[in-house]
């Protein structure tokens, strides 16, 4: 996922319920999609974040030493700055980019 790519906003946004639940015709199953995108987001963000990180740690047994790292501090402030993984979550519903199915309806078909 490139995030620099994803126009989400970085604020609290108000959005209309009849475009969110247009998809699902169901406010409830569209914000049950968008929140179970949001946590693999997160995961995503988590995971790419402790990855570049790591690049930067030292292992040491001695608290006395404290290095500042400004490679460090630039990606922490990178991931800092972006947007919050629901806004991405919901850009994505909004943009038709969440793939769903509803597993009742084909159960019913069999």
């Amino acid at each position: 996922m490139d995030l620099k790519k994803i126009d989400a906003p970085l604020t609290t946004t108000t959005y209309n319920r009849n475009i969110i639940d247009a998809p699902t015709d169901n406010i409830y199953e569209a914000i049950s999609v968008i929140s179970r995108r949001a946590e693999q987001i997160n995961s995503e963000i988590k995971k790419e974040l402790i990855e570049k990180l790591e690049e930067f740690a030292t292992y040491n047994d001695s608290l006395e030493e404290v290095f500042e790292n400004k490679e460090q501090i630039e990606v922490s402030k990178f991931y800092e700055k972006l947007p919050k993984p629901h806004a991405l979550a919901v850009q994505e519903w909004l943009d038709d980019k969440i793939y769903h199915r509803n597993t009742e309806d084909d159960n019913q078909d069999n």
